[in-house]
């Protein structure tokens, strides 16, 4: 059931958003290691509607230090989201999608410049925990 909701709302969103793109952009589909985003259709159809997929198993399992979204922008995300008291979860599903909808893109770019540096990081202690390093 996961892997279906998942598949369904990529081809929805993701395959939407893709297709304005122009095909000179660069852009590298990287995912989490939720269930439904390593199930077998869910890996298919990202191979074949992505571009350059890294599929899970050439991605490291536990991974945040390489992964944009967890060593920066959730981050800035909740700071900006909890910046005042949130009375109920209809309230925080409004607030996650206001701010996420004036998120300033140059966050983003600033998170994905340190991605290479973060992977020779990697590289360099064998896979160990670096963000200490940082």
């Amino acid at each position: 059931m996961e892997n279906t909701i998942a598949t369904t709302c990529l081809d929805r969103s993701y395959c939407q958003t893709c297709a304005g793109y122009p095909r000179t952009s660069f852009f590298v589909f990287q995912q989490d290691g939720a269930p439904a985003h390593r199930a077998r259709d869910t890996i298919t159809f990202l191979e074949q509607q992505t571009p350059d997929f890294i599929p899970p198993t050439l991605w490291p399992p536990n991974s945040p230090d390489l992964n944009p979204v967890d060593y920066s922008i959730w981050s800035v995300l909740q700071e900006k989201v909890y910046r005042s008291k949130i009375t109920d979860v209809d309230e925080l599903k409004a607030r996650l999608m206001d701010e996420w909808a004036q998120f300033e893109q140059s966050i983003v770019d600033a998170a994905i410049s340190q991605w290479r540096r973060r992977l020779s990081a990697c590289v360099r202690v064998r896979g160990a925990h670096f963000e200490h390093k940082f």
